[in-house]
């Protein structure tokens, strides 16, 4: 397993890492040994870094992990956490919250229910439109001091955001959907990134699944793709398969599969990018780690491109209620 240096400063971690959402519940039920066992699948593949958030299943995701770093497994992973968005019982989202005193109640919880006396990187979820950006990370910053987190990061913010947190402390990545479907981070975040130092890890690599072909059956109770997502609705969905389906008569050319061609394109983009690979079983996990061992040469680059074009993407990444939290969709 190659490594890669998050920003400057920031943790060495593996060049890719494992995105643990899915296996609380966002995308449908999911099988709890399954998932340990991919976690420890990965591991064992050379994967260092976990992403998880504090409001995946209510902090299910993080008793999850906690189970799956018992006996002395702490010490091998990068744990990177997301904080802020505020959750019902009923799983309803109902804002985001970065306030000082909110960053250092929610790491509390936090180190808890990891049975961890620190945080690798630690980051709000989505940009807090009441707290400056300032007063979040400086925050975090306390906490750095403290001895309770190790790095801070991002996500989902857009340039100017970027700036005035970088003043404050050294960021170590910015968190955001960066795939063959979704490089609206290409524009002027990427140029913003590289010019202070900053590295990405992203998500969304498969856009949700879509570029893996494997669609999620409908009416699954708890997947929100179907419900939330416009790229799965209707027409856009339609439209979207045609794209994916040019993309998989390539990768057969290649002996590969349509996933693992999007994971090594992403893996293209530079050793600043690290993806974020949201198996949540272990052969999902084995198709994504093959994609590393594939050659994709510049033809092969302009191919892939090619087959899934940007401006015949239908559909965006979130619905307009969530598109319009997201700092970084801002002009």
């Amino acid at each position: 397993m190659q490594t890669a240096r998050l920003g400057k400063g920031g943790p060495t971690v593996s060049a890719l890492g494992l995105g643990c959402m899915g296996m609380s519940g966002v995308y449908g039920p999911a099988d709890e040994l399954e998932s340990i066992a991919t976690i420890h699948a990965a591991m064992e593949g050379g994967i260092t870094l976990l992403d998880t958030g504090d409001f995946y299943g209510m902090g299910h995701n993080e008793l999850l992990i906690r189970k799956a770093l018992a006996g002395g497994k702490r010490q091998q992973a990068v744990i990177s956490v997301k904080f802020g968005a505020l959750r019902g019982p009923d799983g309803s989202w109902s804002g985001v919250d970065s306030r000082p005193q909110a960053v250092k109640n929610f790491l509390a919880y936090t180190l808890q229910r990891l049975a961890t006396d620190y945080i690798d990187l630690y980051r709000p979820a989505r940009l807090d439109p009441t707290v400056p950006i300032e007063d979040t990370v400086g925050a975090i910053a306390d906490m750095v001091k403290a001895g309770y987190v190790r790095h801070i990061g991002l996500s989902e913010v857009g340039g100017e955001t970027l700036r005035r947190a970088q003043k404050v402390h050294p960021i170590a990545d910015l968190q955001i959907e960066y795939s063959l479907m979704s490089r609206g981070i290409e524009r002027t975040i990427l140029p913003t990134l590289r010019e202070l130092g900053i590295s990405v890890t992203a998500y969304g690599v498969l856009s949700r699944g879509l570029l893996s072909g494997h669609l999620p059956a409908s009416g699954v109770e708890g997947d929100i793709r179907m419900v939330r997502m416009p790229r799965f609705q209707a027409e856009n969905l339609q439209r979207n398969l045609k794209l994916v389906s040019t993309l998989q008569k390539l990768a057969a050319e290649k002996g590969a599969t349509a996933a693992q061609l999007a994971i090594a394109w992403v893996c293209s983009r530079g050793k600043d990018i690290v993806p974020l690979v949201g198996a949540r079983t272990r052969s999902q996990l084995s198709e994504s780690l093959a994609a590393l061992d594939l050659l994709l040469g510049t033809g092969d680059l302009a191919r892939i491109e090619a087959a899934v074009p940007q401006e015949r993407v239908a559909g965006s990444r979130y619905d307009a209620a969530q598109m319009s939290h997201l700092d970084s969709e801002k002009p």
